[in-house]
């Protein structure tokens, strides 16, 4: 749902001789998930940001011997949390899923801080003791991993969401799990016995057998249409 700000991004990217646009921004995001995503690579553990953002300046045009010294330039620019573009169609996808009238949360390995950044983008919140309103769609919960302290591909970050929305168990091998990442996001819902759906714009999946795949977020509403 948000990507890295491209104003941390560009200028390391424009010194190294590139010109991305916004539009290959996001492509670079999608092609830098599925590199983290091919099979036996190694998970990147925790150093996972620094991977991938070698991957990123790699898709956005920078050539592979510069990659390395361009991702470092980058992750000092985004010490602490740096996803603050809000993807196109983001939220007009949401409110098409709340309008269903169904139970919508948001599963996110972060840093502790994606439900305020959600919050103050304005994209959605969830009503909590004490929290007012906010601005963007209503959901009822927002899992972070940092809070939480586990992560997916772990079902158990999975099952933490689905009894924050009082989803039975009965009932939640009819749960729809639409991210990103074949490895975090469709592994995690397989094991958490909920339906995954792989957001995947660019047809970049490296294993599409075995899931379903959307290439726009708005594409999930039929989906998930009782």
């Amino acid at each position: 749902m948000i990507f890295p700000s491209p104003e941390l991004l560009l200028p390391p990217l424009q010194a190294a001789g590139v010109q991305p646009t916004l539009a290959d921004l996001e492509r670079a995001h999608y092609r830098a998930m599925a590199d983290c995503d091919q099979p036996g690579r190694e998970p990147p553990g925790g150093q996972w940001w620094r991977e991938y953002l070698q991957d990123f300046v790699t898709a956005c045009g920078v050539p592979a011997a510069d990659a390395p010294a361009v991702a470092m330039d980058i992750a000092g620019l985004t010490d602490g949390f740096s996803w603050t573009h809000v993807g196109p169609g983001v939220v007009d996808a949401l409110r098409g899923i709340a309008d269903l009238g169904l139970p919508l949360g948001i599963v996110s390995n972060s840093t502790g801080e994606v439900e305020q950044a959600l919050r103050q983008l304005e994209v959605c919140y969830a009503p909590g003791e004490g929290a007012a309103a906010g601005r963007g769609i209503e959901v009822g919960v927002v899992i972070d991993s940092a809070v939480v302290g586990v992560s997916k591909p772990d079902p158990a970050i999975f099952a933490l969401a689905l009894d924050a929305l009082r989803i039975p168990t009965a009932d939640r091998s009819t749960v729809v799990h639409v991210g990103d990442s074949l490895r975090y996001d469709v592994t995690g819902a397989l094991a958490a016995g909920v339906r995954p759906v792989h957001l995947d714009p660019h047809g970049y999946c490296p294993a599409p057998d075995g899931h379903e795949h959307i290439r726009r977020l708005e594409e999930i509403v039929p989906l998930a249409t009782p």
